[in-house]
């Protein structure tokens, strides 16, 4: 039993490592691609893309097989975390820069404590879940410096927005963990991307997009950045993301939400030679210190009775 124990554990650091550090640094690729590109058909695309690779993947090796019930599990899903969360911070980062953006997102592991503590067979999350969770906000506005990282105007719709995908997102994570027949991870995401990837190329032809899409003024660094979202985002990071909300703790699961900011802040330090300075090594400090509260008491937490 010690090597399957092993190779699981493997497993969760692997997953970890990728929704920590490729989701750290998608927020930027998802700026630099709607600047030329509109953004539901940029991300319907990306996700309708990778999801017929892996799927082709999938049926090249017997492993493609699926029910009816699990296509029309996977389709709520795949509306509720992509059209619905993806979506509207894509739509969102059009307007609002991506530090803002991290830092409204922030809310999301709150969100997730107590959807989670609400349904019959969730969890009761223990006090010092509550103070990590409260550590880890505090933290980020330190990270962010409590303001408007372009010292401009804030979009309050697109605001609104980005608190409504945090919802749907996690919405759509609780509904995928507690599904009583569920396809395997690697098959659920697949379906998920090519079924929430099409109702937001929909979306994207309901708002007109197609009118605004012209290949000439196509930057080239938005098709970079793209081609970025579809192989690291949507390849490897979500279907990592997939196999977490169901082999983990929703908690520490969404503490990705408060590893990106930092990891995006030492990316431009590393990749750009942004400076790094004593906040934000005494806020990354402070960050490290509310995941690790997180993951440690969330584990500790007692089923509720249901």
């Amino acid at each position: 039993m010690t090597a399957p124990a092993a190779s699981s554990r493997t497993a969760l650091l692997l997953a970890f490592a990728a929704i920590y550090l490729i989701w750290g640094s998608t927020y930027l690729a998802i700026r630099v691609a709607v600047e030329t590109l509109p953004p539901f058909t940029m991300a319907g695309a990306r996700f309708v893309v990778a999801g017929l690779l892996l799927y082709g993947w999938l049926a090249l090796r017997g492993r493609a097989r699926t029910t009816p019930r699990q296509w029309l599990d996977n389709a709520v899903i795949g509306a509720l975390l992509l059209a619905g969360g993806n979506g509207l911070v894509v739509w969102a980062e059009q307007k609002i820069p991506s530090g803002l953006t991290t830092l409204l997102l922030s809310i999301n592991p709150l969100f997730m404590v107590l959807l989670d503590a609400a349904l019959p067979q969730g969890i009761r999350p223990a006090w010092p879940t509550f103070l990590g969770l409260a550590l880890g906000f505090g933290g980020l506005v330190l990270l962010l410096g409590g303001g408007v990282p372009d010292g401009g105007a804030i979009d309050a719709w697109r605001c609104l927005g980005l608190l409504a995908s945090c919802l749907t997102w996690t919405t759509g994570s609780l509904y995928s963990r507690h599904l009583r027949n569920p396809a395997e991870p690697m098959t659920a995401a697949t379906l998920q991307m090519l079924l929430g990837g099409a109702l937001m190329l929909l979306i994207g032809f309901g708002r007109g997009e197609l009118a605004d899409l012209h290949p000439g003024i196509v930057s080239h660094r938005s098709i970079a950045a793209w081609g970025y979202l579809v192989v690291a985002g949507s390849l490897i990071a979500f279907p990592a993301y997939i196999y977490l909300i169901k082999h983990s703790t929703p908690a520490r699961v969404s503490t990705y939400s408060y590893v990106n900011p930092v990891v995006a802040v030492f990316l431009g330090w590393l990749i750009l030679g942004e400076s790094v300075t004593g906040r934000t090594l005494v806020a990354s400090a402070v960050i490290v210190t509310a995941v690790a509260i997180i993951t440690t008491q969330r584990g500790k937490a007692a089923p509720k009775n249901s």
